[in-house]
């Protein structure tokens, strides 16, 4: 390796590693308020799957869709928000903002895409995790039923 080469190697920032919760139950507690700030934007089909065993970089993906490019990204940002302000979480990667047909959200062992409801049809990533149990969401979505009320 010329000097060169090694200077720039030593100059480069290290990887931030994702972190991981010490316990599953902290991951739920997470995907739980991911759940609870999309349906505060208006989100629909909000669905929890719980992906441990099943794959290794997430305990928990959460899927809600949009009915606009507008309000896909308006979930994003509010999911972001909420989390970071009222729950001191950090999303450790976004992507697909500003399009919004698609965007994904990375917490950690908590995994967020937020479809516009076209995209999220023709994906189908619900069909990947058929057999992965589900976590209940109806007491989110009865409370969000109550606020609009």
């Amino acid at each position: 390796m010329t000097a060169k080469k090694a200077k720039i190697e030593s100059v480069r920032p290290a990887a931030t590693p994702r972190p991981t919760r010490d316990d599953a139950a902290e991951a739920k507690e997470v995907a739980l308020h991911i759940a609870a700030a999309g349906l505060d934007k208006k989100a629909l089909q909000v669905e929890i799957i719980d992906v441990r065993g099943k794959v290794d970089y997430a305990d928990y993906v959460v899927l809600m869709s949009g009915r606009s490019d507008r309000q896909v990204n308006a979930i994003a940002k509010g999911i972001d928000q909420t989390l970071k302000h009222e729950h001191d979480q950090r999303c450790y990667g976004m992507e697909g903002l500003p399009q919004g047909h698609w965007v994904l959200m990375d917490y950690g062992d908590v995994v967020v895409h937020i479809f516009h409801q076209d995209t999220r049809g023709y994906y189908d990533l619900e069909s990947l995790w058929m057999d992965a149990a589900r976590v209940d969401t109806t007491d989110l979505e009865d409370a969000a039923d109550l606020a609009d009320a």
